[in-house]
């Protein structure tokens, strides 16, 4: 698995919220809903996101992407100074300000919500509802809110497909939008990795290392072999001081310390994919007792395995995109 690979094989969207909006100026929105990430593509017209975190709003133009990271909110609206008229809570519930519901007033089809049906903006809007189908990794390399311009993309072809289907409703059509999804976001993301001067995060530049990155290759393409520090220096053709000292300078943690948190992140994508039983999942990630996993997923992700599964899915929304 390159560095790359292992970034990006993270996003697993499940049941994701998928909404075409259509607005016709004035219109502002404000996005209180807590996801972990959310993609922003604009096919007609512009809309600017305006961030709390004080940075700058940011301008989208047709073919423009935008990805915001949770759970921090952000106003979308069609200017940088428009007020908000609505807001969107946890799971897509829309209300105004003062809380009347708007799903009904505003609905305009499936999955497609505005307050004009032939509005002059047109924007999709991808949200990923769960913690867990982006990996933490991912989500800590990247800024609160990054733009990809049009100039120079390659997803032109996935953005106008999901656009063709996002407001269709034929059997299976939640898995079709979940994994065009998954497609825009890993390939938007590849793009913004790859610009001069992007700034990755420490363990993605690690990858780079001779010794550092080997290292890494190892600990990701085989997470259930019994790993020491010993046994990678050996792998690696270094001692075991110089492997841990390297380790830990270019990643920013020990090497067992990246061995626990991949596992777990693997055992959990098993845990809500699989019927595996928590024992066949201890072992598949590298764990000889079930207890021992247990203990280690529950003080990482704060429930117990089983908690974790019966976490369930979020509830598919197809013909009411904002309830």
């Amino acid at each position: 698995m390159d560095a790359l690979a292992g970034l990006l094989d993270g996003p697993r969207a499940r049941g994701a919220f998928l909404l075409r909006m259509v607005m016709e100026p004035p219109w502002s929105v404000r996005i209180e809903d807590r996801a972990p990430l959310c993609l922003m593509a604009v096919t007609e017209g512009e809309a600017w996101i305006r961030p709390d975190a004080g940075t700058a709003p940011v301008r989208l133009t047709p073919g423009d992407l935008a990805v915001a990271r949770g759970p921090e909110p952000y106003t979308v609206a069609d200017g940088p100074d428009t007020a908000p008229h609505a807001l969107i809570g946890p799971g897509g519930g829309c209300t105004t300000l003062r809380g009347e519901p708007l799903a009904q007033s505003m609905r305009l089809g499936i999955r497609t919500w505005g307050n004009a049906a032939e509005g002059s903006a047109v924007v999709l809007v991808g949200t990923y509802l769960m913690d867990g189908e982006i990996s933490g990794r991912l989500l800590d390399a990247l800024p609160p809110l990054l733009l990809l311009p049009a100039d120079g993309r390659t997803t032109g072809p996935l953005l106008s497909l999901l656009g063709s289907e996002i407001a269709r409703d034929e059997p299976g059509q939640s898995v079709v939008l979940d994994r065009l999804l998954d497609l825009l976001l890993i390939d938007t993301l590849r793009t913004w990795f790859s610009r001069p001067g992007a700034e990755a995060p420490a363990w993605y530049r690690a990858m780079g290392d001779p010794v550092v990155g080997q290292a890494l290759r190892l600990l990701q393409n085989e997470p259930a072999h019994p790993w020491t520090v010993a046994a990678l220096a050996a792998r690696t053709g270094v001692s075991r001081a110089g492997l841990a000292r390297r380790f830990t300078e270019l990643v920013g943690e020990p090497p067992m310390s990246y061995l626990t948190e991949w596992r777990l992140a693997l055992a959990a994508d098993l845990l809500r994919e699989t019927d595996a039983t928590v024992e066949a999942v201890a072992r598949k990630v590298g764990y000889s007792q079930a207890f021992a996993f247990s203990t280690a997923f529950k003080r990482v992700r704060g429930v117990s395995p089983q908690d974790y599964r019966k976490g369930g899915l979020p509830d598919r929304q197809q013909s009411l995109p904002i309830s």
